[in-house]
């Protein structure tokens, strides 16, 4: 079929993550670590919840590789913090735990612009509270 003769319909745009975006997401969430001295590794995943970029610090544990994608995929595929399920869990509601792809551990954000999620930071390696302050940092001058 050759559009050219039909009218296409007009679709709409849509925001990106970049690579080079989440290198920068990446690195306040590493200068937050360092500052506190803390092992972590960070991943950034696209709005499919597929994974653009992973640093594990020196020293980190290598389960946090894992973990950190997870809380990351989490963030996207939930559209919410993974804390939010996190306490969902905490309050009570073992079910939670059975949903697919859901990873109730504070750590994971979703990246949004303008209203809409373009991907997700996970972080793991240190506490629950000090993965979700690094995930916090990494996002607060991205825009």
């Amino acid at each position: 079929m050759h559009f050219d003769k039909m009218k296409i319909p007009q679709l709409p745009t849509k925001k990106i993550l970049t690579l080079e975006a989440a290198k920068q997401i990446a690195a306040a969430a590493h200068a937050e670590a360092v500052k506190n001295n803390w092992k972590m590794v960070i991943a950034v995943v696209d709005d499919g919840a597929h994974l653009i970029y992973l640093e594990r610090m020196d020293g980190t544990q290598i389960a946090s590789v894992i973990v950190a994608q997870e809380k990351a995929k989490t963030a996207v595929r939930f559209k919410r913090p993974s804390k939010a399920l996190e306490e969902a869990v905490v309050a009570g509601r073992n079910v939670v735990m059975t949903l697919p792809g859901a990873t109730p551990i504070e750590g994971g954000l979703p990246i949004v612009v303008d209203g809409e999620v373009i991907g997700g930071i996970g972080v793991s390696g240190g506490t629950s509270p000090q993965d979700g302050g690094v995930a916090v940092a990494a996002l607060a001058d991205f825009v």
